[in-house]
């Protein structure tokens, strides 16, 4: 009987505390779902026109004033996500990435939709976050779906993670089936030569040489002087034993990247993209 009661004893205290812990549990789990927040536009409005259009923008980027013009708007509301990213924006193009993504990270709470993507390309183009990027993207998809920021799609950001993180085959892949895409939804004259700049490294990487020449020269037809997929272009010729090819493209591909026919995006003068070539007069 003794024996029966103590065991009715230990069930009792297991089952407490196995309920108290999923109690616990449940708080952890509730505690990181969104927070709703009542916004009140208006006013935001009037906080971003106050402290962003006439106060940070009429700054220099760079400058003291810039950040502490935002802060102002933020001490007013902090679920500003746009002034948010406005503040983190310059701490990119400066190098300070650390800040960047702890002001990055406030613009995707307060509004995910607008800003998540936004921050899956700063990953991969200015804090070389692969994996986080990578992570970013797909994240955004299972949300809201297939997508483009910054002019490209999110496959092209994603192949060129994989890229730099030396799996080729994922990114062959990731480039393949987002051509095939974009040429089903838009039609061959609307890809971007740098969907195809990539797409024929991811071929390079793996020795596919005739098969990188074909998205190269895919690429050169849209930008005729583009250096950097003459001088990949090159490579292959010479590794497929054309050399006399090989050193007429790679005379072509010198003096187009000596006149600055690089990879010609936005944010290039911050960041050198992916196999970029570096050229020095």
């Amino acid at each position: 009987m003794r024996k029966y009661i103590k065991l009715l004893l230990v069930l009792s205290i297991v089952i407490t505390s196995a309920c108290r812990q999923d109690k616990k549990t449940n708080n952890n789990l509730e505690s990181n779902e969104p927070t709703e927040f009542k916004v009140d536009e208006e006013k935001q409005k009037e906080i971003i026109e106050k402290h962003l259009k006439n106060g940070a923008w009429k700054y220099e980027l760079y400058s003291r004033e810039w950040q502490e013009e935002i802060d102002k708007g933020l001490e007013k509301d902090s679920t500003i996500a746009y002034l948010w990213q406005q503040k983190a924006m310059p701490m990119f193009k400066q190098g300070k990435h650390e800040l960047g993504l702890k002001y990055i990270d406030k613009a995707v709470k307060y509004d995910r939709q607008k800003w998540q993507d936004y921050r899956a390309f700063m990953k991969c183009i200015f804090v070389k976050d692969y994996r986080g990027a990578i992570l970013d993207f797909n994240d955004y998809e299972e949300r809201f779906g297939y997508g483009y920021v910054m002019d490209h799609t999110f496959s092209f950001y994603k192949g060129i993670s994989y890229l730099q993180l030396n799996e080729f085959k994922k990114a062959e892949k990731i480039f393949e089936e987002d051509y095939k895409r974009q040429v089903k939804e838009n039609g061959n004259e609307n890809i971007h030569h740098l969907d195809l700049f990539y797409y024929g490294i991811s071929r390079y990487e793996q020795k596919k040489y005739e098969g990188a020449i074909e998205m190269f020269d895919k690429a050169l037809a849209i930008y005729p002087n583009f250096s950097d997929a003459q001088c990949y272009k090159s490579g292959c010729l010479y590794k497929l034993g054309k050399m006399k090819e090989g050193d007429e493209m790679t005379k072509l591909c010198q003096e187009n990247g000596r006149k600055g026919n690089t990879i010609n995006e936005d944010n290039v003068k911050y960041e050198r993209y992916p196999y970029q070539i570096r050229w020095w007069n």
